[in-house]
């Protein structure tokens, strides 16, 4: 038989006896996991707060960044484990769905208990815009397709510009900034 390459097949119980001897374990396993799992109930509507665990986007250093940041209202339920809010500030470029391990519950705080807090909103100081936009660096730097030219993506020093990609024509002072350019990304020795 094994010289005409067939193989035979294994009988059903050799494989049947091991799965036995597996499915006590795992269901032991699961049960252990089953006790410490509690299912989240989240409903639509609900105020919630956003981990900042993961998010690189927010200022300042780490150890006085918030730990949560919020409340949100829960605007969809994606299955059991994710959650859309209806993020604004600082989330507004995020993507508004989160896993639930990231979400808690919102409780404001009891009035009785802490009479002087008074949950205010910072106001945030206006930025004024200017007409000129002065330009601070210069970050990327990519060729057009089909055309002997390139294009720069430039960092304003008024944060209410946004970065923005312009051709070398378009730059002023472009001489001095494309040296600085290329030289923060190829430094000679």
């Amino acid at each position: 038989m094994l010289e005409k390459g067939w193989n035979p097949r294994l009988p059903a119980d050799t494989l049947r006896k091991d799965s036995i001897e597996i499915h006590p374990t795992a269901f032991s396993l699961k049960m252990i996991l089953d006790k410490s799992h509690k299912v989240p109930d989240f409903k639509v509507g609900d105020l919630v707060l956003v981990s900042t665990l993961n998010f690189n986007n927010i200022k300042g250093p780490k150890k006085l960044k918030d730990s949560y940041v919020g409340p949100f209202f829960i605007v969809a339920l994606h299955g059991t484990n994710a959650v859309q809010v209806e993020s604004g500030g600082e989330l507004e470029n995020k993507h508004p769905t989160f896993p639930v391990s990231l979400i808690k519950p919102y409780q404001p705080a009891d009035k009785l208990l802490f009479p002087l807090r008074n949950p205010s909103p910072l106001a945030v100081p206006p930025v004024k815009e200017s007409e000129e936009k002065k330009i601070k660096k210069e970050i990327k730097a990519r060729r057009l397709r089909g055309k002997n030219q390139r294009e720069y993506l430039v960092r304003y020093r008024n944060p209410v510009h946004e970065d923005e990609c312009l051709a070398e024509s378009q730059i002023t002072e472009s001489d001095k900034l494309l040296r600085r350019f290329r030289h923060e990304r190829k430094p000679q020795a």
